[in-house]
């Protein structure tokens, strides 16, 4: 019978077993990702499982880093590891070395994934996009001064557009420290206001070769740069997630250079025709005035200018007479009517009526006497004629009747 052990004697027998297993040291796994976690220690913890069963697994910080995705619970992965025991809790898991998606590549996969996040969050949204200057002053190439692209951008930018000053920003294309050189570069580009217009790319290769411009961080650099970025990587038929985000996607370096300034024959061309037609519009303006000049020549005021004030003066003679007539014509009216207003009050005058032999009676205050019965016997009476007023006093008044003549 054989001596008791100790858990942690027997768990580690059981590792020692496993570990010299040659099966268990590189084993590749299919399976669908579950209870996926990352801790601060950037280790990441998860499972695999199937409909059956489960494993668990574990992945490193520093195989981690590798990663070219962002893994998540429910994606299908094949994984290559080892499998041993933790021997403080005595469980049997994965330590993982790789972690592919199944049925499609890594980069690919990661491309795609990366993409619809940034689609999400609208870093390619068309109404971010900035216009791209129409004569810039200075164009910073962010690439590896070293390749071809870089000579072909400078070639075109000169031949099309000496104006404009050509300023390179040496960074590194390929490689795990290209995405940061690269995001770093278009920063300090904008830091420094060193251009007004940006152009990062480098010349043709594999997608692993262009992968560094499917980069998050080269993506955001993009993003929140307030300088134009064109994006010139690779072929046309390359197409990377620094196209997206960027102001303008060229297809290669060299038709990155020829949509960044205009061609110099053009604007001379432009140039000659604008010319042109400021001449002979000119020439219209300077005909149009000479035929005004001679016009205005040959007019009688300026022939002899006293002529004008003449006529003026002959008008205002003519105004004047106008004007007395007119004056002398209604004094004449008014005159007119006011003899027939005055013939009128005239006829109604009460001392008209006192010239025909009429009289008025009043009494002592003053009131018309028109009926007896306003007079009483031994009231004294004033009698108005026409020359004077007679005083006297009525004796006796009598009622009579008058009667019209036939």
């Amino acid at each position: 019978m054989t001596e008791p052990i100790s858990v942690t004697a027997l768990n580690q027998y059981v590792k020692q077993l496993m570990d010299r297993d040659r099966v268990l040291a590189n084993v590749l796994v299919r399976s669908e990702i579950s209870n996926y976690k990352v801790y601060p220690s950037g280790h990441h913890y998860f499972s695999l499982k199937d409909a059956e069963s489960s494993i668990r697994c574990v992945l490193f910080r520093r195989e981690a880093m590798s990663l070219r995705f962002r893994p998540e619970n429910g994606m299908k992965v094949v994984v290559s590891g080892r499998v041993s025991v933790f021997p403080r809790d005595g469980a049997y898991q994965l330590y993982c070395s790789t972690m592919v998606p199944d049925g499609v590549g890594e980069l690919a996969f990661a491309f795609e994934q990366l993409k619809n996040r940034l689609h999400r969050e609208g870093l390619f949204d068309p109404a971010h996009k900035k216009p791209i200057p129409a004569h810039p002053k200075t164009i910073a190439l962010v690439t590896s001064p070293a390749g071809a692209a870089v000579r072909d951008m400078i070639r075109i930018l000169r031949a099309r557009y000496p104006l404009a000053r050509v300023l390179v920003v040496p960074v590194r294309v390929q490689g795990e420290e290209a995405p940061q050189e690269i995001a770093q570069g278009i920063d300090l580009v904008n830091a420094c206001q060193m251009a007004d217009l940006i152009i990062t790319g480098r010349g043709g290769g594999s997608m692993e070769d262009l992968w560094a411009f499917n980069d998050e961080g080269v993506a955001r650099a993009i993003y929140r740069s307030e300088i134009p970025v064109i994006s010139a990587v690779g072929h046309e038929p390359d197409v990377t997630i620094a196209d997206f985000v960027a102001d303008l996607r060229a297809s290669t370096p060299s038709n990155a250079a020829e949509l960044a300034v205009p061609d110099r024959a053009e604007l001379m061309d432009t140039l000659e025709h604008l010319d042109a037609r400021l001449q002979r519009s000119m020439d219209r303006r300077l005909q149009h005035e000479r035929d005004t000049l001679r016009r205005l020549g040959s007019s009688p005021f300026l022939q002899s200018p006293l002529r004008g004030i003449q006529e003026k003066r002959l008008l205002l003679d003519y105004q004047q007479q106008r004007l007395v007539h007119s004056m002398e014509r209604c004094l004449g009216e008014e005159r007119q009517r006011m003899g027939r207003l005055a013939a009128s009050l005239d006829a109604l005058s009460p001392f008209k009526v006192l010239s025909r032999g009429y009289t008025i009676t009043q009494k002592d205050d003053g009131t018309v006497v028109s009926t007896i019965e306003q007079v009483q016997a031994g009231e004294a009476l004033r009698v108005l004629v026409p020359d004077g007023v007679i005083t006297c006093t009525a004796e006796k008044k009598e009622k009579t009747k008058w009667r019209k003549r036939s």
